[in-house]
This record gives structure tokens, sequence and C-alpha cells, in this order.
């Protein structure tokens, strides 16, 4: 990305909740959930939902912040499989959310509707994830350089990465993910008042 993208991540990252939010609150209000979507896709959502907590239990509460901060590299837990399972997370429970709201759309226009959310959030992404990347690769040097050599940035590897530095605190789900499990409950509420509608 060049000099343009070193100016535009740390301002993509800083507003990143805010960016994420457009595509949801687009599917909230225009939104017609029928009872096959939302079978289809709030699993999905549930399982994006457990492995952003599973990856935040990691990483820690630094997730949450308005710049890139780490006090370690972290390389276990999902971290030895992809280097962004949180990012992955979202991705999947935007997935699922895109998929169950937009059951009684046609199918042309649900597939609009589903691949330009997560068009905006790969495109997100696209801009954060090497403004992380700089950072970290400034920050822990050679460590970081490994790490990316073994582990892969989006798709997992299904065999754990070795070696392996970070534990679970489940305590850090609790604290950090609070805004998160809000938005969850607040998009799972506006599911079901649309199709009960």
């Amino acid at each position: 990305m060049g000099a343009w993208g070193t100016k535009l991540g740390p301002v993509v990252f800083k507003h990143r909740g805010t960016l994420l939010a457009v595509p949801a609150v687009l599917l909230v209000l225009t939104g017609k959930p029928t009872a096959r979507s939302i079978r289809l896709g709030l699993p999905l959502a549930f399982a994006g939902e457990a492995l952003r907590c599973y990856a935040v239990g990691f990483s820690g509460a630094t997730t949450r912040g308005g710049e890139v901060t780490a006090p370690q590299l972290v390389t276990a837990g999902p971290y030895a499989h992809v280097r962004n399972p949180l990012y992955l997370g979202n991705a999947v429970t935007a997935t699922g959310f895109a998929l169950a709201f937009t059951g009684g759309f046609r199918p042309l226009q649900r597939a609009v509707a589903v691949a330009g959310s997560l068009g905006v959030m790969l495109g997100i992404y696209a801009i954060i994830v090497p403004h992380e990347e700089r950072f970290l690769r400034a920050t822990f040097g050679d460590a970081f350089d490994d790490y990316a050599e073994r582990v892969p940035r989006i798709v997992p590897r299904l065999k754990a990465a070795q070696p392996q530095q970070g534990r679970f605190d489940p305590a850090v789900v609790r604290s950090a993910e609070r805004n998160t499990f809000v938005t969850f409950g607040l998009m799972l509420a506006a599911l079901f008042y649309k199709a009960l509608r």
C-alpha cells in the first residue's frame, strides 16, 4: 500500500468499530429475515463470536484501543493456526448475520447485500492488518518475522505452529468483550424483531 496505506492505517484502525457498524446498520434497516435464513445464518454468527472470544482471551484487552499495542507477541491458541483469528471470527459472524438478515431478498439482491457487507469488512481489514503488522514487526523484529513465516495471515492451518507463547484468560473476555456482547445481542434482537413482524 505504500505511503498512502501507512497514513490511512492509523485512521482506519482508530475508527474501525464505526466503519464496521455501517453494513450491520444497513442490514438491520433493510433486512428481511426468514425462519430458514435464521437457521442458516445464526450458527455461523455464534461460531464467529466464539472464535473471536477465544482469540481475545489470548490477545488481551489491548484489542479494544484506538492504537495498536501489544505487550507480547501471542502465538498460542488460535494464533498458532492463523495470525488474525479475531478478524476471521468477525468475518464469520458478519457472514452469518448477513445470511440471516437477507433471507427474504431476491437471489441477486441477497448476493449483493452479503458480498457488499463482507466487502466493506475486507476493505477495512486490508488496511488495518498491514498497519498492525508494521507495528508488530517494529516491536518484535525477527520474532514476528519468524512467526509470520510459520503462520498464515488469513487461511488457518490445521496443525498448530510451534513454539507457542501466551495463555487464555477468561477474565479478559468478560471485561474486554462487553461492547461486542451488547452489539451481538442487539443484532439478535433486531433479527428476531424483524422476523416476527
